[in-house]
């Protein structure tokens, strides 16, 4: 029997693979001479570019939450038949539609210790002001221009004490920090497990912390969590990390709350619209530390997100979809 030509191949198309890595952080050779993969490295902005793109697909891969699936979207893509999504929830694919268009969407592991250690790289640079001090480094600047604020004996507020959240309530804990937590789901044994205090609600967190870390999910009830009224009850002196979701924030009281110095600064690696646009303020204020989402791009996560989709992909192709998102 003579091999299938790559125009009879079942099309795949693998978005939004920014660092060009998605091809060799897994063995693809399983699919090969099954389907055709192509890899996109730009973002795609609009519903018009998505179509564009991979409208002639049947498979799709997604990093995360970079490129939104709504309804209106899978509606345009009626070749699409296996959406991958890295991670096993996704809150910008619309499941139901998918359902309804006879779409399977499959994800993979993820694994929770990548953004732990990156809310830690935000509250340490923002401590110890480390770009403003490594760039007059290598600029021949000034030799000490800042004065670093402690850890040890602060208090760290978490907003979410759930798998990501507890796990950086340790590493306070392991800096010798007093840790507060709240969360609807935070029960005073679980507070005691991880050695942590219980909030009566969020007001005491952001009222009490020196390093206040955002760790919930989205949804109804988190959207806009964070407003002007809320932001005010911080400390000048404190400040506010967000490596969870942008929209739990509001983000014009944000901009607010920094520029008039409510309070002393915040790490970001969320933003309202990704990539931030190059004329975002929050990429020019002195008083922000700013990362382009990069919570959960590490080699490890890469690693078992691709491969894990190769396994996705090969499992569709055989009727047997595995990992799939209700």
């Amino acid at each position: 029997m003579t091999p299938p030509t790559s125009a009879a191949l079942p099309r795949c198309a693998v978005l939004d693979d920014y660092q060009g890595v998605a091809l060799t952080m897994a063995d693809w050779s399983p699919l090969a001479g099954a389907v055709d993969v192509r890899v996109l490295r730009e973002p795609l902005r609009t519903a018009d570019e998505v179509v564009a793109a991979v409208g002639d697909c049947e498979i799709v891969v997604a990093m995360r939450e970079r490129t939104p699936f709504p309804a209106s979207l899978l509606a345009r893509l009626p070749r699409l038949r296996l959406l991958v999504t890295s991670g096993m929830r996704n809150a910008s694919i619309d499941l139901a539609a998918a359902a309804r268009q006879g779409v399977t969407v499959c994800g993979t592991a993820s694994n929770g210790e990548p953004p732990v250690e990156l809310t830690w790289a935000l509250i340490l640079g923002l401590a110890r002001n480390v770009v403003a001090e490594s760039t007059a480094m290598a600029a021949g600047g000034p030799w000490q221009s800042t004065v670093g604020a402690d850890l040890h004996g602060r208090t760290l507020g978490l907003l979410g004490v759930g798998r990501i959240g507890g796990l950086v309530a340790r590493v306070g804990l392991a800096f010798g920090m007093d840790v507060v937590g709240w969360s609807r789901s935070l029960t005073p044994q679980r507070a005691a497990e991880l050695g942590i205090r219980a909030a009566a609600g969020k007001e005491e967190v952001l009222e009490g912390g020196d390093f206040v870390s955002v760790h919930l999910g989205l949804d109804d009830t988190t959207r806009g969590l964070l407003g002007a009224a809320e932001l005010r009850r911080m400390r000048p002196t404190a400040y506010l990390v967000n490596t969870a979701r942008a929209a739990i924030v509001d983000q014009d009281a944000l901009l607010t709350a920094l520029r008039e110095r409510w309070i002393a600064g915040a790490g970001l690696d969320v933003y309202a619209q990704e990539p931030l646009p190059s004329d975002a303020a929050l990429r020019t204020l002195p008083n922000v530390l700013a990362l382009p989402h990069l919570g959960y791009v590490t080699r490890r996560n890469y690693e078992g997100y691709f491969h894990q989709a190769v396994e996705d992909i090969a499992a569709h192709l055989a009727g047997e979809p595995i990992r799939r998102l209700a």
